[in-house]
């Protein structure tokens, strides 16, 4: 089991990104219930104080109370949400941009909030959710490092960044753990982020492990206000082709006795045990699902195949890093 800040990891955490009503709509009691079941399992729960413009931070506040058991949290700050804060612009590659900052007097200034809206001393977890294209890395690091100085954070992170970037971040400041999208629908970090997250000996934090719900099966169409409308991969042919190929690793899955999901979080947990998938999920049950994974165990003859189905860049469309 990997270890972050000396405290065991369970291999699959929860994300709460979901319960904001991006993949649908979301309703604050069932969300609590959702996140008081992930946090009774002991998951890693993720969030960012951007998720809800700091409505999802202070969801989980209100399950540990309700729960009265503590959850190992990570959150990450550095998308503006606030409209009395500036920052740098970045291009997303899906159809909007986002504001970024990542000053030392907005790291401070958000860890501080997120401190007070989880309701929490010390933050498990802290990512940089994405870097300033306008701050130099060091000046962002360094203020993270400062915040694990003053006990205000344990353990610090990276999201949504290259290869080169986390080696540099490292001197700064030992890197736990590093962000990405990773899953059979998008393998590209094999190129170079996974082989660097291995040198420093970080873990590799798998958002979007079930490629938004594609990887489950059930997204057939999407609604007009979806989040997923943004998606390349869900565009158009695009969407098409990607459906035709899914369709040989969901029979995969049928010939084994799992769901989809299942196979996909099962194939991410074979790939080493510094890869944590953080799938995200309204149900309960679906929880359940998806933590069932960690007892399956693939053939060679399976992971070939699914090496066949889908090697790197057979989903097509653009991605977001």
């Amino acid at each position: 089991m990997f270890t972050i800040n000396s405290v065991p990891i369970k291999q699959i955490g929860y994300g709460a990104m979901v319960l904001e009503g991006y993949y649908g709509q979301s309703e604050d009691n069932s969300a609590i219930e959702t996140l008081i079941h992930a946090i009774d399992q002991n998951m890693m729960i993720d969030t960012a104080d951007a998720y809800g413009a700091g409505h999802n931070e202070i969801l989980i506040k209100q399950s540990m109370e309700q729960s009265g058991k503590d959850a190992f949290v990570a959150t990450k700050f550095g998308i503006v949400f606030e409209e009395d804060q500036t920052g740098s612009r970045l291009d997303t590659g899906w159809g909007f941009p986002l504001t970024i900052n990542g000053t030392k007097p907005y790291v401070s200034r958000a860890i501080d909030n997120s401190l007070g809206r989880l309701g929490v001393e010390q933050i498990d977890l802290l990512y940089a959710h994405y870097l300033d294209p306008n701050t130099p890395l060091e000046e962002t690091v360094s203020a993270m490092a400062d915040a694990v100085k003053k006990g205000k954070v344990k353990a610090i992170g990276l999201s949504n960044v290259t290869a080169d970037e986390i080696i540099r971040a490292n001197k700064v400041h030992p890197i736990s753990a590093v962000q990405y999208e990773y899953s059979l629908f998008r393998r590209e970090a094999e190129h170079e982020i996974l082989p660097a997250v291995k040198s420093i000996g970080a873990a590799l934090v798998c958002w979007s492990p079930l490629g938004a719900g594609f990887l489950t099966g059930t997204v057939k169409d999407l609604d007009d206000g979806d989040f997923r409308n943004n998606n390349p991969k869900m565009q158009g042919e695009n969407f098409t082709n990607n459906l035709q190929r899914f369709e040989h690793i969901r029979k995969i899955s049928v010939d084994l006795g799992i769901t989809p999901a299942q196979l996909a979080l099962a194939w991410l947990i074979a790939q080493g045990d510094n890869i944590i998938p953080i799938p995200g999920s309204r149900k309960k049950s679906r929880i359940d699902e998806n933590l069932a994974a960690l007892d399956i165990e693939l053939s060679s003859e399976v992971m070939g195949k699914l090496d066949t189905i889908a090697p790197i860049g057979a989903f097509k469309g653009a991605t977001l890093v």
